[in-house]
């Protein structure tokens, strides 16, 4: 899967704007789907297998957009200020570098601080792009950018810049592949605008009216000093119990553990206590739906290299395609 990891990865796509990973992922499923359309919204929304007598409606998401810069104003020296775009952590800023969607490239650092020990405010942090001066800039207020870092192959273990949520992107892609028959009408949703807060999740699943909802993301780590979690990598795809915005259904948990313990695929059980996922506006339009959510175990994330291990990964495929593929009992 690395190959596909990294065409996902290295395609920007930051919240809003996801014309052009919503179109590589396109190139991936319409050979696996009669049914691939794309919403008001910017998701793209890929159907397999009909419902039939015991079946159930399923809403399997995962979002294709990533974090990214947006710009604010250019000062007179040519120096771009810049908003978010989804949120990002200070630290990981001063030094990286940002890719504009019109091509442009540029180093961001920060304005001098008074204690050079503190790290500054995002407010304080410019891009620059190479300007003399703002006659001569490249990017103007409005123009967008995501974080320049290219895929790292680490054997077993990758990174790279937008793993948050490519990697899931490619799981729900290889599931497709994998799934033969299905007694479920699964609707695999690419999903946009995620960091902003699941604003394509919830539209598609006002939309689609599923059964159950099931949201496929990154989770953090608690292999690293200082963070107080018990999912790690390489200890397999991680079931959500809950994380801020919801808790899930405790059938769906069940469910999802009885199949690992089946397939005797190794798992985490996870309590995340920061952030939520698409899971949450899909238990929460309409009437609502029964929902949970596979989180792929991933170190640093929101950062500009964010790490992942491949068979965590390849467990969630595994995991994700027998529970799709069978009746589903709750």
């Amino acid at each position: 899967m690395k190959t596909l990891i990294q065409k996902l990865t290295q395609t920007p796509g930051p919240s809003g704007f996801e014309q052009e990973i919503r179109k590589v992922i396109c190139e991936e499923v319409s050979p696996l789907s009669k049914s691939v359309q794309v919403d008001t919204m910017g998701n793209l929304i890929v159907r397999v297998g009909q419902k039939s007598a015991g079946g159930l409606r399923v809403m399997i998401a995962a979002h294709m957009d990533e974090i990214g810069v947006i710009v604010s104003h250019v000062e007179k020296k040519g120096f771009v200020r810049f908003s978010n775009l989804g949120s990002y952590f200070p630290r990981y800023l001063a030094g990286s570098r940002v890719h504009f969607l019109n091509g442009t490239r540029g180093v961001i650092n920060h304005d001098r601080p008074e204690d050079l020990s503190k790290i500054p405010g995002v407010e304080k942090f410019l891009i620059d792009v190479g300007a003399t001066s703002d006659k001569d800039c490249p990017v103007k207020v409005g123009d967008v950018g995501v974080f320049d870092r290219e895929f790292l192959d680490m054997g077993n273990r990758i990174a790279s810049k937008a793993l948050d949520d490519r990697i899931s992107c490619a799981v729900l892609i290889e599931t497709i592949r994998n799934i033969k028959s299905t007694p479920n009408e699964l609707v695999f949703v690419f999903s946009t605008q995620e960091e902003v807060g699941s604003r394509g999740a919830q539209t598609a699943a006002y939309a689609i009216e599923a059964d159950l909802g099931i949201a496929l993301d990154v989770t953090p780590t608690g292999d690293i000093l200082g963070v107080k979690m018990q999912t790690h990598l390489g200890d397999g795809p991680a079931i959500k119990v809950r994380d801020m915005g919801m808790i899930s259904d405790p059938q769906v948990v069940n469910w999802m553990v009885a199949a690992a313990k089946k397939l005797k695929i190794k798992y985490q059980l996870e309590v995340l206590e920061v952030g939520t996922t698409d899971a949450r506006s899909m238990q929460l339009v309409r009437a609502g739906m029964l929902a949970g959510a596979l989180s792929i175990p991933c170190r640093y994330v929101h950062s500009p290299s964010e790490v992942v291990d491949m068979e965590d990964v390849a467990l969630t495929v595994k995991l994700l395609t027998a529970l799709l593929s069978e009746r589903i009992q709750l």
